[in-house]
């Protein structure tokens, strides 16, 4: 899909936040107070979004079209950028960069492109097919867009999600965990594709830690770095 905005030509001060989980707020409000000390900050939030999507097993239209209207109010509230937060629901953050004047960011973009820099083998790992897909093929696209031939590998935590939805956060932590050590003897680099499982990686020892492990919160908010800080 192509971009009409350049991501590469923003200035602005104000940055829009869209997540699909009141839990990412403190999460990106941490970084963006480190990494964006100058940046001004807001947020949406709707978690109907993210329900929606896995409850059909897919980003439905009627879905996107909430998704798109989003970056809509985000622009008219004053945003001159917008990052979604969400990996799920990134095929309509393309779409709705598309039809809004200021820059619109899918959070596991930067991630992509810095795993296709890293790396010929990469491996994207997950708990939920609803994420795993989209940040995989993400990930293929970018690197057709960095003329780059990658091997990728997707591996799914089965069982994971559900774990750490009934609140039995250590079954979670041990499937991810296993999987990470499994994978890192497989590829050159790892991409987290959701968010939640970055705390795990902490639990790792360094052994285990075989290659770099992307996160997408610190590495789009790294990215932004470069191009809103002035």
């Amino acid at each position: 899909m192509s971009n009409t905005n350049s991501l590469s030509g923003a200035r602005g001060e104000t940055l829009g936040l869209i997540h699909t989980s009141a839990t990412l707020v403190p999460v990106f409000a941490e970084l963006c107070s480190k990494y964006l000390p100058h940046v001004k900050v807001f947020n949406i939030v709707d978690d109907s979004l993210i329900k929606n999507t896995i409850a059909c097993g897919e980003l439905t239209p009627s879905t996107s079209k909430r998704v798109v209207n989003y970056a809509n109010s985000a622009e008219e509230a004053g945003a001159d950028f917008i990052l979604y937060t969400c990996s799920s629901i990134g095929a309509a953050v393309e779409t709705a960069n598309t039809l809004t004047a200021v820059p619109v960011l899918r959070v596991d973009q930067p991630m992509a492109d810095k795993a296709v820099q890293m790396g010929k083998r990469i491996g994207v790992i997950a708990t939920l097919s609803t994420t795993l897909e989209p940040t995989s093929d993400l990930v293929r696209r970018r690197a057709i867009v960095a003329n780059k031939e990658i091997e990728l590998k997707s591996v799914l935590c089965d069982g994971a999600f559900e774990a750490l939805m009934s609140g039995d956060a250590a079954t979670h932590d041990a499937k991810v965990g296993a999987a990470l050590k499994q994978l890192s003897q497989e590829v050159d680099v790892i991409l987290l594709a959701q968010a939640s499982m970055a705390r795990v990686v902490d639990t790792l020892d360094a052994a285990d830690k075989r290659v770099p492990i992307l996160a997408s919160p610190i590495t789009a908010i790294e990215y932004l770095a470069t191009i809103l800080n002035h």
